[in-house]
């Protein structure tokens, strides 16, 4: 070996030492949180978070984030108003839910203009509305899950209580492995359940949008106290989770590889997952002004129904639901 190319092998190690030290520092200086989500983050319902994370969009903020799966967005919503996290996912309606028991969380970002939920039924039923469910069996995720309450609502926009139908919660597989064997004429739940049952041989027809309660989109939740006293942090979640959600409205079939490339078990199926990004993209994501910001005027009109309706039995001042704060800053911080 020459006492040349020893050199440069020497400056080579050297180099990869310094940089695996640096990286090793940077990794040490991440603040570690725990961000909460209503079901397995391997959903592509996710995917925004998990985009997220493996573009290093979190790690750009100073956070490590780790996921951990509740049991449904109330739950989710608990648990961070218990203090055993500091943000974390549900839908949009959830603090109307949970703040009227006096769960201390607002929504800080919704993303999209559109609801989440969906409700699919067997075409072969020839079920075409909300109406004519009356009777039959259809799932859902769980009763603590926030799209179940978006569904009694729906019910009682038809003029259905919840002891008209037979609804079981099945978890966020069962959901549509159910509708799928046909033990359930109906589902409802989240676009890629849709392409799920789809892909398992139903001919799928959703009931109209019309028909379904104008509940919001997913959000990010955090309590009041992170608010107040992590801004930072809470803010960094935001923007981050924004950008991911941007990258799938930009390219659905790119998201697809990344989330494929994030998510082993979806190797191969990035055909579906396009699907499943372009209904996202085309049914909730689309038609929000500032991306991200939640509209005061939908989040009242679902608190009202819920209110009249009695899905909740108080009425919580709109303010402690929601805040525009960190949406606000995220597009200054992209100018």
């Amino acid at each position: 070996m020459s006492k040349n190319f020893a050199a440069r092998v020497g400056k080579r190690a050297l180099l990869a030492v310094a940089l695996s030290t640096a990286l090793g520092a940077q990794a040490a200086d991440l603040k570690k949180i725990t961000y909460l989500l209503p079901a397995p983050p391997n959903s592509p319902a996710f995917a925004p978070w998990i985009i997220a994370q493996h573009k290093g969009y979190y790690g750009e903020k100073g956070l490590q984030v780790t996921f951990v799966a509740g049991k449904g967005g109330v739950d989710v919503a608990k648990q961070i108003g218990a203090g055993n996290a500091l943000v974390g996912g549900a839908l949009g309606d959830t603090p109307i839910v949970v703040r009227a028991n006096g769960v201390p969380v607002k929504a800080v970002a919704v993303l999209g203009a559109g609801g989440v939920t969906m409700v699919a039924t067997d075409a072969d039923q020839k079920i075409d509305s909300i109406a004519a469910l009356k009777g039959k069996t259809m799932t859902v995720m769980s009763y603590s899950d926030t799209t179940y309450y978006a569904l009694l609502a729906s019910l009682k926009k038809a003029g259905l209580s919840a002891n008209d139908v037979n609804v079981q919660a099945a978890g966020p597989a069962g959901v549509w492995q159910l509708f799928s064997a046909k033990k359930a004429v109906a589902m409802a739940g989240v676009p890629d359940w849709v392409v799920s049952a789809e892909e398992a041989g139903v001919n799928v027809r959703l009931i109209p949008q019309t028909e379904i309660f104008e509940s919001m989109a997913q959000a990010i939740l955090a309590s009041d106290k992170a608010i107040e006293s992590q801004p930072e942090v809470v803010g960094g979640v935001v923007q981050a989770t924004l950008r991911g959600m941007r990258d799938i409205m930009q390219d659905p079939a790119a998201a697809a590889v990344t989330f494929a490339e994030a998510v082993p078990s979806y190797k191969g199926k990035e055909a579906s997952l396009e699907k499943i990004f372009s209904l996202y993209r085309e049914h909730v994501y689309a038609d929000q002004a500032t991306p991200g910001k939640i509209d005061p005027q939908r989040l009242e009109s679902v608190r009202q129904f819920y209110v009249s309706e009695g899905i909740v039995t108080r009425e919580t001042p709109l303010d402690e639901l929601y805040t525009n704060q960190f949406v606000e800053a995220a597009q200054v911080a992209t100018k």
